[in-house]
């Protein structure tokens, strides 16, 4: 196959690929470039070299961001029958890293091995891949995570066939000054993420560009896209119908917590007040048995309240 030849021009204005919707746009196309640039792109994260032969599954669909249904953006099988998950997360939430463990757990379990002949031995090994674009999740300097059941105590894996693979792009700012051709492949793609809308950081890009044919191919349909008016301009309508939902649902929730706490407050004044009142009631009868205790008549018990009182 031919070397693809690009580069990004120094005043060159692309749509980040860290959007939900452009990276599906550049890796979940049903066409061999883009299937390619996801094979190259999976290959370098897990190690070892795969090749995607068709995308199961999107969420959400390409044409229609506002149809969110499955979990993940790319859902892909590997030519030797391997399941993958990818996904580029933009504002991952707290509970991300849970996210990461139920749904590659769903995934791997959601093979179907019954029938004659098949055992546990004919289940494939299962990855799911999420590229953190902001938040850092995990207390270590590290970017690549590659997680795996295993015995902390005794250091023993149990070699199963789920992979938790995460990529934390906020973690590169001593990678990005390193010479491009000491860069792994993994630190490769990742700064390729976090830098490629940076005009500042182009002659690291374009020098990424040589050495890494996933990455070229995946830039040469970014560029497309983001030249083609028509494209772009539906591609950042989308992102703004998503940025739009989830604001009115933060405000919705904000404003809930708001006024529950209202509601509290006055509640509990009331509550106060009613206890108070209670307190008040018992603080009078252990004062009056105290006086009874004392051997003090009716009379004399009267005349000490409303001394009291005044």
């Amino acid at each position: 196959m031919k070397k693809i030849k690009i580069y990004f021009d120094e005043t060159e204005d692309i749509l980040d690929i860290c959007y939900d919707n452009v990276f599906k746009a550049v890796f979940a196309r049903d066409t061999p470039i883009s299937l390619r640039a996801l094979s190259k792109l999976i290959s370098a994260l897990i190690g070892r070299e795969i090749t995607v032969v068709s995308i199961k599954a999107n969420e959400p669909p390409i044409e229609n961001i506002r149809d969110r249904q499955i979990s993940f953006d790319i859902n892909c099988i590997a030519k030797n029958g391997e399941l993958i998950n990818v996904e580029m997360s933009f504002n991952p939430g707290p509970f991300e890293p849970v996210r990461m463990e139920f749904h590659a757990g769903k995934l791997f379990t959601g093979q179907d091995i019954k029938g004659k002949g098949k055992t546990f031995e004919n289940l494939k090994q299962a990855y799911q891949i999420t590229i953190l674009a902001k938040k850092k999740f995990f207390k270590d300097k590290e970017f690549f995570h590659s997680f795996e059941y295993y015995d902390p105590i005794r250091e023993v894996s149990l070699n199963g066939k789920t992979r938790i693979i995460s990529l934390e792009l906020s973690k590169l700012d001593d990678i990005v000054g390193k010479p491009v051709d000491e860069m792994s492949a993994q630190e490769r793609w990742a700064i390729y993420f976090r830098y490629s809308i940076d005009k500042s950081k182009r002659k690291i890009i374009n020098k990424i560009l040589e050495l890494e044919d996933g990455i070229a191919m995946a830039s040469e349909l970014l560029i497309k896209i983001s030249k083609d008016e028509m494209e772009r301009a539906r591609l950042m309508s989308e992102y703004k119908y998503e940025l739009d939902t989830q604001n009115k649902l933060v405000n919705a929730k904000r404003e809930g917590i708001k006024k529950g706490r209202a509601e509290g407050i006055r509640e509990g004044k009331a509550e106060g007040i009613r206890e108070g009142k209670a307190e008040g009631i018992k603080e009078v009868q252990r004062y009056i048995l105290d006086l009874i205790e004392q051997g003090l008549t009716r009379e004399e018990i009267k005349k000490k309240i409303e001394k009291n009182n005044d």
